[in-house]
């Protein structure tokens, strides 16, 4: 083995080792906390797939193709992370690491036909692979900065990166497959090298475009998901005021329903006592049901101490009463309670609506049933269901929005379902004012 051959296997060597930084990238994308055994574990695959690609002569395409299936493995397996934000951290680490090593490859095809001296063509081979590295990891810092790790598990709306990504990924695939394999440049002369320099460079030009190109999706997609989160505020907001504006309609009934009571209570009272005068004591028990009824009218049905939640309840649950569901409600909110009641009307008539859209997608007996249940600072609010067989459809912008409510109290919300049984828990720190919670 001569010492071009050893000098190739510890550059190779080294690239294998390196290329532990696609965990790196894919936890800091991803927000997963990495670890040593994950960096081992995919570098010993990397090797073990180098070496078989080797011997039996892997395509480049079929050897890229199964690298970027051991690194969704490790993604989804190893680090936790859901379907699609493992296949759009693996695509995009690979993608970037193979278009660094793609554009240097150009300027290679284009500068080394003139190295005719081995100790420069070394070090202009240890040149070309620490730029190779340099680039990959300024875009994966550009990366990092352009989308968040939230942005990048949004699944609803996934193909807008997930495609565009796949397609630059497989544009380079096919731009090294055909124009820089070990084959052109054994069976190419140096002559056909210097006359095809006008190729390589419009290739190092594409190649440019595509990693602008790919920067421009991550903006775009960036601003989808901003937007779709504004949208989604709007739409709570939309949603609070519609509540809070039939608190104020039935307040306003419920004054006008009192202040017609009070005026005619004055004549029930004499008939009543006139009633009782005279003897007639059944006559006087039927009127005083009369006034039961009467008075029964005023009071809302559920009774949680706070107004709003009980007009959400009386409203969302006397509908769910219409279409056959049975309700439960044992809740009592404490006195104390610093939630403001624009954030109940977030979490209750979000939290309402899917229960009662998941009940009329049930099977057999369907029941709501709401408990609160407080502990020091905090207070955890229980809202179970019926629902169907099928499984739990991607988060919506209801459940969005009662997690953003409660993260506003430094608190938390887990959705679970069991069979045809949902419940989704809500922790709140009810000590604090939203006023007060960015100052701590």
């Amino acid at each position: 083995m001569d010492d071009m051959d050893y000098f190739s296997l510890c550059i190779n060597a080294f690239c294998l080792i390196i290329q532990g930084m696609h965990i790196c990238f894919c936890g800091r994308l991803t927000a997963k906390k990495r670890k040593a055994w994950h960096f081992a574990a995919y570098i010993i695959l990397i090797c073990i797939l180098d070496w078989f690609a080797n011997r039996v002569s892997f395509p480049l395409i079929m050897a890229i193709g199964a690298e970027l299936l051991i690194l969704y493995g490790m993604n989804r397996f190893a680090l936790g992370n859901r379907s699609f934000a493992s296949w759009a951290a693996s695509i995009l680490a690979i993608y970037i690491s193979q278009f660094s090593f793609g554009l240097i490859n150009s300027v290679e095809a284009i500068v080394f036909p003139y190295a005719v001296e081995t100790l420069f063509l070394y070090l202009l081979v240890l040149m070309a692979t620490a730029v190779s590295f340099a680039i990959c990891a300024a875009c994966y810092s550009i990366v990092l900065k352009a989308i968040s790790p939230e942005e990048i598990s949004q699944i609803t709306h996934a193909g807008c990166l997930l495609f565009p990504v796949l397609f630059f990924f497989t544009a380079e695939l096919y731009i090294l497959q055909t124009s820089y394999t070990q084959a052109f440049y054994h069976e190419r002369s140096l002559e056909f090298l210097l006359e095809n320099m006008g190729r390589h460079t419009a290739l190092l030009f594409m190649q440019v475009l595509g990693l602008g190109a790919l920067l421009c999706t991550l903006y775009a997609y960036r601003h989808l998901c901003r937007g779709l989160q504004v949208q989604a505020e709007m739409q709570s907001l939309t949603q609070a005021v519609q509540a809070q504006k039939v608190y104020i309609a039935e307040a306003q009934i419920r004054y006008e329903q009192t202040k017609a009571f009070r005026h005619d209570i004055k004549n029930h009272l004499s008939v009543l006592n006139g009633l009782l005068n005279s003897g007639k004591l059944d006559e006087s028990k039927a009127w005083l049901q009369k006034l039961e009824a009467a008075s029964a009218v005023l009071s809302y049905p559920y009774h949680t101490g706070n107004p709003v939640v009980d007009i959400l309840l009386g409203e969302k649950l006397g509908l769910a009463k219409k279409n056959g569901i049975s309700t439960e409600v044992m809740l009592r909110l404490p006195k104390r309670c610093k939630v403001d009641d624009f954030d109940l009307c977030v979490i209750f008539a979000n939290a309402l609506d899917n229960a009662v859209r998941a009940c009329q997608t049930a099977e057999g007996t369907k029941t709501i049933r709401i408990t609160g249940e407080g502990q020091g600072d905090f207070y955890m609010l229980s809202f179970e269901n019926s629902c169907s067989d099928e499984p739990l459809p991607p988060a919506g912008t209801g459940l969005a929005n009662i997690k953003s409510a409660a993260e506003k109290y430094h608190g938390a919300v887990l959705a679970e379902k069991a069979d045809r049984h949902f419940s989704l828990n809500v922790l709140l720190n009810i000590s604090l004012h939203p006023e007060n919670i960015s100052s701590q």
